[in-house]
């Protein structure tokens, strides 16, 4: 649609140039194959032209010098013929191994080197005649067109020029020995590659800068899509967003699993909760096995009310802990004078019992200037 091609003003991004290069998709010349196909064969005949005229007229003298006898002499034949043949293919098939080889390097400088198999898949769409009409009356076509009136223009112009210097050589052959006659026909020919390379030279200026801008515009994106394949590769934030909340729903039910083998609570009271573990049989220090504020810190009580977790309020070390400790670790440096006042308090507690003497709340639990909140 139009409107889509005119917001499509974003520079392709690097999964879309790579997926592009996966599928072919990348800016292509065939006036630059062309050209370097011509240029590379001119240059060959530049350099066996002064020895190609003489291997012909040899070759020649060779296989057509032969008496009555030898022509009536099969086994003769066969082998003059196939030399004869080895030889021509010797002389031609340099010059079509060179071309082979340029029209193979060629695409190398548009787009590097690059194969895939995946512009081979069939695809039935090629076969939408209507896509096919809109290719020939459609923008593409229309540049075709003029490049192709351009190479028809330049190589008549160029070809029309070199024949009015040739005609006179050429129609003097005949007068020529066998051996200077080929040297000159190696020279026409040479002549003629050249001027229809210098002919497609000036196209390759137009097409190939033409290509690469054709293509970048191809490959061109809008935001939408920008956004919609950020989203592929990187996740629906949506169902990230899900996800992030169903881990942490799983986190919050570990932890909360967790408190009934916590030793003391420690509580703001009503805003903040803490729940602490300490090893005695071990060297760390205690542990924060859940914490949570509000709604959390409410369920934490509850919890540890239910499985008969002491609770103690401790105001400013509740809010120490909870700020400046993640759940799993062990409380800060600063803290362990404070929290094992509250340890040594709730051990007591127990083995006071119900009947025995129960022990002073602590209150002055001393918190480092760095760590209040």
């Amino acid at each position: 649609m139009a409107g889509d091609d005119q917001e499509k003003t974003e520079e392709p991004t690097a999964k879309k140039l790579a997926d592009a290069k996966n599928k072919g998709q990348m800016a292509q010349s065939q006036e630059l194959s062309s050209f370097i196909m011509l240029i590379s064969a001119a240059s060959l005949l530049y350099v066996t032209t002064p020895t190609m005229g003489s291997q012909i007229a040899e070759m020649m003298t060779r296989h057509l010098t032969i008496t009555r006898e030898q022509i009536f002499d099969t086994a003769f034949m066969l082998e003059m013929v196939t030399d004869l043949l080895w030889e021509i293919f010797r002389v031609a098939g340099t010059l079509y191994a060179v071309m082979f080889v340029a029209a193979f390097i060629s695409p190398l400088y548009m787009s590097g080197l690059n194969f895939t198999m995946y512009p081979m898949k069939p695809k039935f769409s090629k076969l939408n005649p209507i896509k096919g009409i809109k290719k020939i009356f459609g923008v593409q076509g229309l540049v075709n067109l003029l490049k192709a009136l351009l190479k028809v223009f330049l190589v008549g112009f160029f070809l029309i020029v070199t024949l009015q210097g040739w005609i006179p050589k050429l129609l003097n052959l005949a007068q020529e020995p066998m051996r200077q006659a080929f040297e000159t026909i190696g020279d026409f020919i040479f002549s003629f590659f050249f001027i229809l390379a210098a002919s497609m030279f000036i196209v390759v200026l137009i097409d190939v800068p033409y290509q690469k801008w054709n293509t970048k515009k191809q490959l061109k994106m809008s935001k939408q899509e920008i956004k919609d394949e950020s989203k592929s590769s990187e996740g629906n934030p949506e169902i990230k967003g899900r996800q992030r909340q169903a881990q942490m729903a799983a986190a919050q039910r570990r932890m909360m699993n967790d408190v009934p083998e916590a030793d003391v609570v420690i509580t703001n009271p009503t805003h903040y909760a803490v729940a602490l573990k300490y090893d005695e049989e071990g060297i760390g220090a205690p542990i924060v096995i859940a914490k949570g504020a509000d709604l959390i810190a409410a369920q934490i009580r509850s919890r540890a009310l239910g499985a008969g977790v002491l609770l103690v309020q401790a105001p400013p070390l509740t809010r120490a802990v909870y700020y400046h400790t993640e759940v799993g670790q062990q409380i800060p440096g600063g803290l362990y004078l404070a929290v094992a006042k509250v340890l040594a308090y709730v051990f007591q507690l127990r083995q006071a019992g119900t009947y025995g003497p129960r022990p002073t709340v602590p209150t002055d639990l001393p918190i480092p200037d760095e760590l209040k909140s």
